[in-house]
């Protein structure tokens, strides 16, 4: 499918409207917005949604169009390509796309999408000279937008960026930005709060908070915003903010701390520092009697069910800056050192790396991690959790940052020691860095941080630990048989454990070769366990020239030896422990659905003999179109006791196609239907005529996919044979 818009709309001032009216409202007028699919196309639509959109204001004479350049235009383009290109790969759902014209002439562009839990890329690790899948990266936004910034929101997550007119005062335009979302003027000096609101503490002239009521009808410019370069708090309630640093200098409003030695004197830098440090203060207060509570939870709900601890990292520090500090960084320790990685020894090698650091300017970001990695924290007591002082990194922060306070926190879930948390202050000679509700807040933040990692890290042992079993369940190869063309399809429902699915293709020995397909009833422990008995058995009988009949035979009373066995062990384990036996604990009833065949090349074609055990019967695809069943249904193996199985032989012709499938092909669900009534496995097998074995399983693969509005619940297995 193509980038289908879903919703498109461009507000313009009516030919007939009075003036004034289209004057007082002309922010309102200019601003378009479209909802893309989130597919390759999108980047293109939203493209031509934003070149149209320029044409319709410029062609109504729309204030703020006697500033638009071809420059401007082209830059428009690009930002909102890379937007668009972002959210696509990284969030993969639909794309709201706004665009907004301001009477200063600047532009304003935003991309929201639905999967708010993946940080947007930045870029950091492009090559040079190539440009990747995924676009340029944020940077190239950065280098474009006077500022830009992102919005988490629950269920949404929007980048936005402002292209300011050629010749306009910058300092003016995101002044005119911030009003237009409600953001309330300074006050005289000493009374302007910047952090009025709930924006709270933030580095003056750097990254601030935007927390109040968005445009009417602009998508994606909401409360919540995190601008760049010293916007205004706005009022509103708090929301879970992440600031995204522009790269280069930046403008502000009202006092800021100078850029540059040659900027003030000496006497007047301290007068600004001890300013800053007042106002910070009042802001701190109040913020913390606002939204510290808010913050919290919304913390906790952000990241909640992270499973990757980089990216709770990452969270980490767009959580902190600018609210609670004016950087940040995160170390992550190597649990395989132990301990003793931890030393009061400088030259002592330490048990960390530094997965993460973020400062409120982009610009300082490669000179803090360089002098963090030259002095990372070695803390007397690993166990402790609460703050501990860390070297100011001050060179590394330019002639603004030479004075500051960093504090260290111990990150520790479970009785280990994860990783240490540290956050940084500017500030002047003699004044406290941070507030003791503060340094309180970020404890209890570094608490859930560590939670956050542990079960990250849980979740990857996990993960590792089923893909190592999964891998050594299933074949490492598949056989290639003379004369015969095979494709495989194979989609664990579960990518965090073992599947109840499996399959084989393996050579049995003086020209014959042996295939099955087979579901173990459930997944997880219980069925690698069936499945890891099955398949080698399987194996071992067919290379001992059993015929397939004798293979089903042997393997159904082998299932059933085992369970009896199960159940003896589970039986003394009841009588050992007492009656009090948890739901679940008992023996499991272990059975097995198998559709298992061997095939004999010889000249002009293969001979096929097959049988099924409860399972899905499979299916011949001749080359004119007709398909018809080639076994017959018997009893499920691990089920009844001496059961006798047969089986039928075939003769695979040129062209002729066999197709096995698992249940999770044939019981697929949408609604109340399944893919196979009607016979509809065989329906779309019969539309395949003519495909070669690859082509034919991916469409299957794609059909049953297709049938339902969502994800299968189940997981998939096909086999396709086809002979040459």
């Amino acid at each position: 499918m193509g980038a289908i818009p879903t919703q498109r709309e461009t507000v313009s001032r009516a030919s007939g409207a009075p003036a004034h009216t289209a004057e007082a409202h002309a922010q309102e007028c200019a601003r378009a917005h479209v909802t893309l699919l989130g597919s390759s196309l999108a980047p293109g639509a939203a493209r031509e949604m934003v070149r149209a959109a320029l044409a319709d204001w410029a062609e109504l004479g729309l204030p703020g169009t006697e500033q638009l350049t071809e420059h401007l235009a082209a830059d428009a383009l690009v930002v909102v390509s890379e937007l668009v290109t972002n959210a696509v790969v990284h969030a993969g759902t639909d794309v709201e796309v706004g665009c907004r014209l301001e009477e200063t002439g600047t532009l304003v562009v935003e991309a929201t999408d639905h999967h708010p839990s993946r940080a947007p890329r930045s870029g950091d690790h492009e090559t040079p000279h190539e440009t990747p899948e995924y676009g340029r990266g944020l940077r190239l936004v950065a280098a474009l937008s006077e500022a830009w910034g992102i919005t988490y929101r629950p269920g949404t997550k929007t980048v936005w960026a402002r292209l300011p007119a050629a010749g306009a005062e910058t300092a003016e335009q995101v002044e005119a930005y911030a009003a237009g979302l409600g953001a309330r003027r300074p006050g005289p000096a000493g009374t302007d709060l910047p952090g009025e609101g709930d924006g709270g503490p933030r580095c003056s002239g750097g990254p601030g908070v935007l927390g109040g009521p968005g445009v009417s009808g602009v998508p994606g410019v909401q409360e919540g915003e995190v601008p760049r370069d010293g916007q205004q708090a706005l009022e509103g309630p708090p929301v879970l903010e992440a600031p995204v640093a522009l790269e280069g200098p930046v403008a502000s409003e009202g006092p800021t701390v100078p850029h540059g030695p040659e900027s003030r004197s000496g006497g007047a830098d301290r007068r600004d520092g001890t300013a800053r440090d007042v106002r910070r203060g009042v802001r701190d207060r109040e913020w913390l009697g606002r939204g510290a509570l808010s913050f919290l939870a919304e913390a906790s709900d952000l990241l909640a069910g992270q499973l990757d601890e980089d990216l709770v990292a990452s969270l980490t520090g767009q959580l902190i800056v600018p609210r609670l500090a004016d950087w940040c960084a995160v170390w992550l320790e190597d649990e395989s050192l132990g301990r003793g990685a931890w030393s009061d020894d400088p030259g002592a090698a330490v048990g960390a790396r530094l997965a993460r650091v973020w400062h409120g300017s982009e610009s300082h970001i490669e000179e803090l991690r360089r002098a963090l990695e030259k002095d990372p924290p070695r803390p007397r007591d690993p166990w402790r959790s609460g703050p501990a002082a860390h070297p100011w990194p001050g060179e590394a922060l330019g002639p603004d940052g030479t004075h500051g306070a960093a504090l260290a926190y111990r990150l520790v879930a479970g009785g280990r020691p994860l990783g240490t948390l540290v956050i940084g202050r500017t500030g002047t000679p003699g004044c406290p860095g941070f507030p003791d509700e503060i340094t309180g807040l970020v404890e209890d933040l570094s608490r859930r941080v560590a939670l956050a990692i542990g079960a990250a890290r849980q979740y990857a042992r996990q993960a590792t630990i089923s893909a190592v079993l999964q891998r050594g369940l299933l074949p490492g190869a598949v056989a290639e048989i003379p004369g015969v063309r095979s494709a495989l399809v194979y989609e664990p429902c579960d990518k965090g454990g073992p599947s109840g699915d499996f399959y084989d293709l393996f050579p049995a020995g003086e020209g014959r070769w042996c295939f099955a397909v087979g579901d173990v009833q459930g997944k997880g422990p219980e069925a690698a366990v069936v499945i890891g008995l099955a398949r080698p058995w399987l194996r071992l009988l067919a290379r001992e020239e059993y015929g397939v009949p004798d293979v089903l035979d042997r393997l159904n009373q082998l299932l059933l030896d085992d369970a009896t066995e199960a159940a003896d062990a589970a039986a003394r384990a009841l009588v050992a422990v007492g009656p009090a036996v948890a739901p679940g604990d008992g023996p499991q009833t272990r059975f097995l659905s198998l559709l298992y065949g061997e095939l004999v090349p010889f000249d002009g074609g293969v001979r096929c003999t097959i049988a099924s055990a409860g399972h899905p019967l499979p299916l011949l695809l001749e080359p004119g179109g007709t398909v018809r069943t080639v076994a017959q249904p018997q009893t499920l193996l691990g089920v009844v006791e001496d059961a006798m199985y047969t089986s039928e032989t075939f003769e695979l012709r040129s062209g002729d196609t066999l197709l096995c499938v698992t249940d999770g092909v044939t019981e697929r669900r949408s609604g109340s239907r399944q893919f196979d009534d009607g016979d509809g496995l065989a329906v779309a097998l019969a539309g395949c005529a003519g495909l070669d074995a690859g082509l034919l399983a991916e469409r299957i693969r794609r059909l049953v996919h297709e049938f339902g509005p969502r994800p299968p619940e189940d997981d998939l297995a096909l086999l396709v044979l086809q002979a040459d």
